[in-house]
């Protein structure tokens, strides 16, 4: 399966952070949308960063409760691991694997498309499972 297939089935809202708004902002948009990640924008619309839970707790882990009132910029993770549309989910399994993250950027021409998780992977991966099973099933009925 492709992005482009997960992303017409979850959507492509990806929810946007200011690297000048506060981690503790961060923190409650991540609660309110129930989401692990935000994708950091330059006042241009760059993609910047990412800032994740994972980014939240070692920073405060780091120094101490002082840190959510700093800029996300202080934060986030800069080095961005982007996918295409066209890239196989498990291809991308392997890369979030050996690269230890949880989420990747969908970016199609240069423009932010997407988001996808570990958890949207699995989910596309289970269904491939499912419609193999599903196929070996009734191949195997049609020949008995």
């Amino acid at each position: 399966m492709k992005v482009m297939q997960i992303l017409r089935e979850k959507g492509t809202t990806v929810y946007t952070i200011s690297p000048r708004a506060e981690v503790r902002t961060a923190i409650d948009w991540l609660n309110t949308h129930r989401i692990g990640a935000l994708v950091v924008l330059s006042d241009s619309g760059d993609l910047i960063g990412i800032v994740s839970e994972r980014d939240i707790v070692e920073a405060l882990a780091r120094t101490d409760s002082r840190v959510l009132s700093q800029p996300v910029v202080n934060v986030m993770t800069r080095d961005v691991i982007t996918c295409a549309p066209e890239d196989r989910a498990n291809d991308l399994m392997a890369v979030m694997t050996r690269r230890r993250v949880r989420h990747l950027v969908v970016v199609d021409g240069g423009r932010l498309a997407g988001i996808i998780s570990i958890g949207d992977l699995v989910k596309a991966r289970l269904m491939e499972l499912e419609l193999e099973s599903s196929v070996l099933r009734d191949a195997y009925l049609r020949v008995r």
